[in-house]
């Protein structure tokens, strides 16, 4: 390129991330460049030569900077395709034995792969070197000398010299990333639209309460101090270019280097960040080293609860507070997460009264727990997450009714309410627990239908299953009262918000409630009666322990003294361990034999007989269909458990079982298996159940359901059906 062409007005375009391309066109502008047409992810610009350098160097928001060669419609098939870039010359981009890559983007009828679409535009350029009697170029993707950029939309081809190389966000300072990485770019934007550049220059503070790996702080501390965010990189693409200009390039730089000097001089900002993680501060510490600013950030190990304003703080003017805290995409997340949104209201509106919050997060629904209106909200993307950003104002201590003396109130209303219910709750069981003993119970049960909750205690440890509202229910409204529960229930029952799990509850079809939800193995050991069972809240729908069944079991332990015991669909055999340690006064079963179709809770019924001591040579485990194996298996047993689920299609099974249409099969079958004198205990969880006329002519039944619900499960007499049976012939 001529020192005169150096000078010319050149096409290029910009990318960045979704969500950002206006703040990308500002910056383009403050940078000399004319930015022209937006495009979703991106802006096109005239500039110098120099200019486009500059860019590279200075831009905080852009993801590439590419030199446009073709920005033409009509392009459909490969042959256009390739036919359009072997019109190019070549010579003025690739010098004599330089190496290229080709990364494409887009696709048509015909070209519908992005590898095929990079293929065809490398075979142009061959075609176009070869006509010249030009080597053929090495095709090298990890370092090429000319690296083209290819998006192919509607017909439409841009093609150009990727000037950036790698994508620009990667400035170099951050090898450790944490647990949940901010894209340094997507980090940049948000500082500007918080108005982080102007509190800068009027050296305000800035301080992030969950800083991770400390993206937001070194990005805030390189616009404070006056440094290019990728002064340090070694290589940009236009190094390899034929037309670069290294004398323009050296003359950039040496601008660059000294401001950035000057600037760390002359910052007056102070940058604090906080994390309770250690190796999230190592990270954090070890990427402010690379990116050279560790004399600008502070850095400190607390928790959001220990959060304070630094001392060196407490005369410096109003700044900002700007944060990335978790969002939840998973809804088991959300207990922690209210709580850590609620406190990060509280203890921001205690710290630093009068400066300014800026909370990214793609949960909007948990910004609206920090109890603080958004004065402005922008839609962003964090990679695939719709995200926003949300801007608030920390009430001053002396402005009128914000007095830190008269603070709000922690819980609305509606939250207040199912408060009150659930102490309500705790004190109608309070006696029945201290005489029971137990220790796992159901504490509500939608009590208030607009709180469609079920929340079991486990201990030290919280259950709470939200049961899915109806369509006709405003699901906004619906997360809000969520929320709401969750806000609450660490206060009522004295937990902390890890130890609460919560799942939603969905009418299940087939073995949709063993299937695995998660993968913790987070299991540990509850009291029930005599007997210890492995419970697990996280990575299934049920927890391997039913608590409506509670007075059923403990009825079989009653009545299984020197029995033979038979358990089907035995789940994770919890019944069988209160069989077989029976009663304190008349010891347990003799033998037993529990049976079920799935591994998973198979092995955890064993778990559960090595827990308490059971020998496996008198209590055995089967793998079967319980309907197949009552056809095909001897033996008799004095007391068998049957309690099968209410629909199953398992791929394990022969056929479907539906408990109402096939109970009546089932019940002959079992007791068919039943000695004389012995009892069948007959027990199901379908709501609407009816039992078959015909078992009560051909044996005695006694319906024994409103026997077997323990306080905390009155209020839902329909919940199961319990039933004894025996044969006609027995004695009463």
């Amino acid at each position: 390129m001529t020192e005169s062409q150096h000078h010319e007005s050149l096409e290029f375009i910009a990318t960045c991330p979704r969500g950002i391309e206006l703040l990308l066109a500002d910056e383009l502008l403050a940078l000399d460049a004319e930015p022209g047409k937006t495009t979703v992810g991106g802006v096109h610009f005239r500039s110098s030569l120099a200019q486009a350098y500059r860019i590279c160097l200075w831009s905080r928001l852009a993801n590439r900077v590419v030199l446009t060669l073709l920005n033409e419609q009509g392009v459909d098939t490969p042959e256009q395709l390739r036919g359009r870039v072997a019109g190019i010359d070549w010579r003025r981009h690739l010098a004599p034995g330089g190496t290229l890559a080709v990364d494409f983007h887009g696709r048509s009828e015909a070209i519908r792969h992005t590898r095929f679409g990079a293929q065809t535009v490398k075979d142009g350029v061959v075609e176009r070197l070869l006509a010249e009697d030009r080597p053929r170029p090495d095709v090298d993707l990890r370092h090429p000398d000319l690296r083209l950029y290819a998006n192919l939309h509607r017909g439409r081809l841009v093609l150009g010299v990727d000037f950036a190389g790698d994508s620009l966000h990667r400035r170099g300072y951050r090898r450790d990333v944490g647990h949940a990485p901010l894209k340094e770019n997507l980090a940049a934007a948000l500082l500007v639209r918080a108005g982080w550049p102007t509190l800068a220059r009027e050296g305000a503070p800035l301080v992030d309460p969950l800083c991770g790996a400390g993206t937001l702080l070194i990005e805030a501390a390189m616009m404070a101090a006056d440094i290019a965010p990728n002064l340090t990189r070694e290589r940009f693409g236009f190094h390899g270019w034929a037309g670069h200009r290294q004398d323009l390039w050296d003359e950039l730089l040496r601008e660059a280097q000294a401001r950035a000097s000057i600037g760390r001089k002359r910052c007056r900002s102070r940058l604090y960040g906080f994390d309770e993680s250690p190796p999230a501060l190592a990270a954090a510490r070890a990427n402010a080293m690379r990116a050279g600013l560790p004399a600008l950030i502070e850095l400190q190990g607390a928790s959001l609860a220990q959060l304070q304003r630094p001392a060196e703080l407490l005369e410096a003017p109003a700044g900002l507070v700007i944060t990335n805290p978790p969002y939840g995409e998973r809804l088991g997340e959300l207990p922690e997460l209210v709580t850590l949104y609620g406190l990060l209201g509280e203890r921001v509106k205690a710290a630093f009264p009068g400066w300014q919050l800026a909370v990214f997060t793609a949960n909007p629904d948990l910004g609206h727990r920090i109890g603080l209106r958004a004065h402005k909200q922008y839609a962003l993307h964090n990679g695939p997450l719709e995200a926003k950003l949300l801007l608030m104002a920390i009430p001053a201590g002396d402005e009128p009714g914000e007095s830190t003396q008269l603070a709000p109130p922690r819980h609305s209303k509606g939250a207040q309410m199912f408060a009150n219910r659930l102490e309500k709750n705790r004190k109608r069981l309070r006696k029945w627990l201290r005489q029971s003993g137990e220790s796992c119970y159901r504490l509500y049960d939608a009590d208030m239908p607009e709180y469609a909750l079920a929340i079991d205690v486990y201990a030290d440890r919280v259950h709470v299953q939200e049961y899915a509202p109806p369509r006709s229910i405003d699901a906004a409204q619906a997360q809000k009262r969520l929320f709401d529960a969750l806000s609450v229930i660490p206060e009522v029952l004295d937990v902390d918000a890890s130890a609460i799990v919560i799942k939603r509850r969905e009418r299940q079809s087939g073995k949709g409630q063993y299937e695995k939800q998660a993968a913790s193995g987070e299991r540990f050991q509850v009291q029930e009666g005599r007997a210890r069972l492995w419970v697990n809240l996280r990575d299934y729908l049920d927890t391997g322990l039913f608590l409506d069944h509670r007075p059923v079991r403990r009825l079989l332990g009653e009545m299984a003294a020197d029995t033979r015991f038979l358990n089907l669909f035995c789940y994770t055999a919890a019944a069988t361990v209160q069989a077989a340690l029976g009663s304190a006064a008349a010891g347990g079963a003799s033998e037993s034999v529990s049976v079920d179709l799935s591994n998973t809770y198979l092995d955890w019924a064993r778990d559960n007989f090595a827990l308490n001591g059971l020998d496996p040579g008198r209590h055995r485990l089967v793998r079967d269909d319980c309907l197949r194996w009552l056809a095909t298996t001897g033996g008799e047993f004095d007391l068998i458990f049957l309690d099968p689920p209410t629909f199953s299609n398992s791929k394990k099974m022969a056929d479907t079982l539906d408990i109402q249409r096939d109970h009546g099969r089932l019940v002959r079958l079992a007791m068919a298996r039943l000695a004389p004198g012995g009892t069948l205990v007959f027990s199901n969880n379908q709501r609407r159940f009816t039992l078959d006329a015909d078992l009560a002519e051909q044996f005695r039944v006694e319906d024994i359901s409103a026997r077997t619900f323990d306080p905390d499960f009155k209020r839902r007499p329909d919940l199961h059906h319990c039933f004894l049976i025996r044969h006609r012939g027995d004695a009463a």
